[in-house]
């Protein structure tokens, strides 16, 4: 069955596999509430909080695909993206936690509800539950592409061997198991990128060297790129003003990093994880993209032909030259199922999370019963909502081998607009009074036109543009069509 793990190499994966359920059930038995289950009884330490984040943002895809952004011709310049993210949080602290810890709130849709209504609560939630979902569901599948390399197992299983353990210990759990458990996948998935550099350059002719030498005769060591092209995803504006936009989106208004903020102590707090986890963002874009400049000294040195995809040079050198029956395959394939797994868990239990408190106990409420769901029963019914989530993810992973990659990566681009989306809302109802549910709605319908015109018919016209620029386009779109929108449709009290 197995493709290139050895023995040792399997018991590397299958502890790291136990040590996730372990942690789970250990996590679980603090767990009597739904208030502990979504939001680890409010009482998380500002250090967990900040390697929940880091580890949640960062999925296999990222990994993966980052050291072939340096392999390429980006080099060192996407380290620019990791910029902009800080200064996104540094906004986020500034504007939006207040916001979170304005009474007690348990989802960021309970903002647009206090300030717009209930539709656009529920409407903000079903975005990010289907963009969520969607997405997720999709980086499983790439996760599983080498998953299924390494151990020989059919894509099918590799998909639902991840996604089951990942529901298992988020469901034993709940928040505080899934955070604790980023935290350990965190140290892994750097651990397995550290031990990645040696192996490296172990097989590069010269050494580091040689590597050096490389990298600077190529420019690949070059940061800072401030040309004006939209289409280039490495510039210094791109980077800079498209990563701030949407690290906004990403961090300040997903119900997922929102969820993390909610857990912590008290918002200073909350701020502290969040302003670090920007610095962490930072060191670890430097060392996968050092990784990727790494492997492209080694292909060249050697004359060996990398594969035609550069996002596939990492996983290619780890099946071909890592020392086979040592373990350190198998602790890069538990790097890689690390970083997967801490954005799946993420993702199941902020949408159980969003599920309850902004679509089902609203319309419950609707419906007449006055009367609050008993906790035992509302516990219950978030662990049955994050089991179905997990089948709906495991679902669209299988569901994607059908498709082809560039349909792929396309759908994981639609599945990332909603952070320009619900940041415009967000903004209209932060910083304007004008503006009522119905311009609200209308201004995201126009901001999801906009930004399925950039990716889909400008092309088509010579007219291209990178995608960290997309976040700001949705986002813009949304504020001033809705600005615009507010003269037709005048604002109503909220009721």
């Amino acid at each position: 069955m197995n493709a290139v793990l050895g023995p040792v190499d399997v018991a590397v994966l299958v502890a790291f596999l136990v040590s996730a359920v372990a942690i789970g059930l250990f996590a679980g038995g603090r767990t009597r509430t739904l208030d502990a289950y979504l939001l680890g009884d409010r009482d998380l330490p500002w250090w967990v909080i900040l390697g929940s984040i880091v580890a949640t943002e960062t999925s296999a895809a990222t990994v993966l695909s980052v050291p072939g952004e340096s392999f390429g011709k980006a080099g060192m310049r996407f380290l620019q993206l990791p910029l902009g993210y800080m200064l996104g949080r540094m906004a986020i602290v500034r504007f939006l936690l207040p916001l979170y810890f304005r009474g007690t709130l348990n989802t960021a849709h309970e903002v647009l509800r206090d300030r717009f209504g209930p539709v656009v609560q529920r409407a903000a939630a079903l975005l990010f539950l289907v963009a969520r979902n969607l997405g997720d569901g999709l980086r499983l599948f790439l996760a599983a592409l080498v998953f299924r390399k390494l151990t020989g197992l059919p894509l099918e299983w590799s998909v639902g061997v991840m996604g089951a353990v990942t529901i298992l210990y988020t469901v034993l759990g709940g928040l505080r198991s899934v955070a604790w458990n980023d935290c350990v996948q965190l140290v892994i998935y750097v651990l397995g990128g550290i031990v990645a550099v040696f192996v490296i350059l172990a097989r590069i002719p010269g050494g580091w060297p040689a590597a050096r030498d490389f990298a600077a005769a190529t420019g690949k060591l070059r940061v800072f790129d401030f040309s004006w092209d939209l289409a280039d995803p490495s510039t210094f504006w791109a980077g800079v003003i498209g990563g701030a936009v949407l690290s906004l989106g990403t961090h300040g208004t997903d119900h997922m990093m929102v969820q993390r903020y909610l857990s912590a102590r008290g918002q200073r707090e909350a701020a502290r994880a969040l302003l670090a986890s920007g610095v962490v963002v930072f060191l670890q874009f430097a060392l996968f993209l050092g990784i990727g400049v790494l492997l492209a000294a080694f292909h060249e040195l050697t004359g060996e032909a990398p594969p035609a995809r550069p996002d596939e040079v990492f996983a290619t050198f780890i099946i071909r030259h890592f020392p086979a029956n040592t373990g350190l395959i198998g602790l890069l394939l538990a790097a890689i199922l690390a970083a997967a797994m801490s954005t799946i868990a993420s993702s199941l239990n902020a949408s159980a999370s969003s599920m309850i408190h902004d679509v089902w106990l609203p319309l419950r409420a609707v419906s007449g019963h006055r009367d609050p769901l008993p906790p035992a029963k509302a516990l219950i019914l978030s662990r049955w909502l994050t089991v179905g989530f997990g089948v709906v993810q495991i679902a669209v992973g299988i569901g994607a081998a059908s498709l082809d990659t560039t349909v792929v990566s396309r759908a994981l681009t639609i599945a990332g607009y909603s952070a320009g989306l619900l940041l415009g809302v967000f903004v209209l109802g932060v910083a304007t009074r004008r503006v009522g549910q119905e311009a609200a709605l209308v201004g995201a319908a126009a901001g999801l036109t906009a930004l399925l015109t950039v990716q889909f018919v400008l092309p088509g016209q010579g007219i291209r543009i990178a995608w960290p620029w997309y976040a700001s386009i949705g986002a813009g779109v949304t504020m001033t069509a809705g600005w615009l929108a507010a003269t037709v449709f005048p604002r109503r009290k909220v009721a």
